[in-house]
C-alpha cells in the first residue's frame, strides 16, 4: 500500500510566533513521523505550486487580490485572527497544488492514499473571505477539480471547527457532499443541524454540532448511523479529510475529548466506503500531541497500525442530536 505525503519547507515562511497556526506545528509533526516506525512506509514528493487562474474557480477576484497584494510586504492581519506572511501569495497556492497534487495521484493509481502536511490551513476560506487562519481553501480548490473529471467527492471534515468555508463553497452543489463534526457553540458560529444545503444541494450538507466533552464514543455513534450510510449511498470516487487536531482532549483551542488513536479509527471506518483517501491539514495546536495524532491516521493508511496510549473520559449523550440530524435528512437519504 502506498501513502504519498506532500510536504515542503517553504510552507515554513507562512509563520507568527505568538499565533498558535505558526511554522512549529508542522516541524514537530515532521520530528514525529522521522522517529516513528512507518517513516520509510511513506513516499514524500514535493509540491506544485498551483496555477493562478484555478483560484478563480473557487474564490472571488477581489479576495485573490487582496491575498496577493497584501503578500508582497506580509507582516498584515487581515482580520484578529488571521495573518498573511510575505511570500503568502506563493505558499498559499503551493499548499493548494499540493493537495491538489496528491488527489491527482490517487485517482490514477499512483498512490491508494494520501496525506497533505501544507499550511496555511484551508477550512474557513469563503468565497469571498479569509478567515480563521486560513486564506485559500485548500479542500475545496482540489475537490473542485476533481469534479470536473466527474468525479463525485466527500469532504469529511472532524476539525473542532466548523468548517464554514467549505460548506459555503459547495452549498448549492451536489456532486461534493459535506460531512463535518465539530463544537458548538464555538468559533465560527456555523454548522447548525438546519444547514442542509440549497437548491441542487438540498441534503447534501449534514452538519453534527457535538457539546463540550463529547468524545471518541459519541462522535462514533453519528458516524455509524448517520454519516457513513449516508456516504454510502452518496458512493463518492474520493474521500478529501480536513483533519484538524484541536478536537484531541488536550488541544489548547479544543473543548472535544478524541483521543489520538480516534483519528486512526476515523480513517479505518471512511476506508470501508471508499479507500481513495486524500487527508489535509487543517487546525491542531498542541504541539505535544498533533504528531501523535498524524501517526494514528498514517499508521492505518499505511497498513501499519500505530497505537498510541491515550485516554479521555467524556459525555456519550447524542441521542437528541443525532434525532434532530436525522429529522433534517432522512428525505434525502435512508437512515
Amino acid at each position: 500500500m502506498t501513502t504519498q505525503i506532500v510536504y515542503s519547507n517553504e510552507f515554513h515562511k507562512h509563520d507568527n510566533k505568538g499565533h498558535p497556526e505558526n511554522a512549529e506545528r508542522l516541524k514537530v509533526m515532521m520530528d514525529e513521523i522521522q522517529k516513528s516506525s512507518i517513516f520509510k512506509e511513506l513516499d514524500f514528493i514535493e509540491p506544485k505550486i498551483l496555477p493562478e487562474k484555478i483560484l478563480f474557480d473557487v474564490h472571488s477576484e477581489e479576495m485573490i487580490e487582496q491575498i496577493k497584494e497584501i503578500s508582497l510586504h506580509g507582516d498584515y492581519w487581515i482580520d484578529p485572527d488571521t495573518y498573511v506572511s510575505k511570500f503568502d501569495f506563493g505558499t498559499a497556492r503551493l499548499a493548494a497544488g499540493g493537495l491538489v497534487q496528491l488527489c491527482e495521484n490517487v485517482v490514477q493509481g499512483k498512490a491508494d492514499n494520501a496525506y497533505a502536511l501544507i499550511r496555511p490551513p484551508g477550512h474557513h476560506a469563503t468565497k469571498n473571505r479569509s478567515m480563521g487562519f486560513c486564506l485559500f481553501n485548500n479542500a475545496a480548490i482540489a475537490a473542485n477539480e476533481l469534479t470536473k473529471e466527474d468525479k463525485k467527492v466527500l469532504i469529511f471534515d472532524p476539525d473542532v471547527h466548523h468548517g464554514n468555508g467549505t460548506q459555503d463553497i459547495f452549498y448549492d452543489r451536489k456532486d461534493v457532499m459535506y460531512q463535518s463534526l465539530h463544537l458548538s457553540p464555538h468559533y465560527p458560529g456555523t454548522g447548525d443541524v438546519r444547514e442542509i444545503g440549497i437548491g441542487e444541494g438540498e441534503g447534501y450538507t449534514i452538519n453534527a454540532p457535538l457539546k463540550y466533552g463529547n468524545g471518541n464514543k459519541a462522535a462514533s455513534k453519528i458516524l455509524e448511523e448517520i454519516f457513513l450510510p449516508v456516504a454510502k449511498q452518496f458512493a463518492p470516487d474520493v474521500i478529501i479529510m480536513s483533519i484538524g487536531y484541536d478536537s484531541h482532549h488536550l488541544d489548547p483551542l479544543g473543548g472535544l475529548k478524541y483521543t489520538a488513536n480516534f483519528y486512526g479509527e476515523m480513517i479505518a471506518k471512511y476506508q470501508e466506503i471508499q479507500p481513495r483517501i486524500v487527508c489535509t491539514l487543517e487546525g491542531g495546536y498542541n504541539l505535544g500531541w498533533i504528531g501523535k495524532c498524524l501517526l494514528s491516521q498514517l499508521g492505518q493508511m499505511t497498513g501499519k497500525k500505530v497505537e498510541i496510549n491515550d485516554i479521555s473520559e467524556e459525555n456519550e449523550d447524542v441521542e437528541i442530536l443525532m434525532k434532530n440530524i436525522k429529522n433534517e435528512i432522512e428525505k434525502y437519504w435512508k437512515i
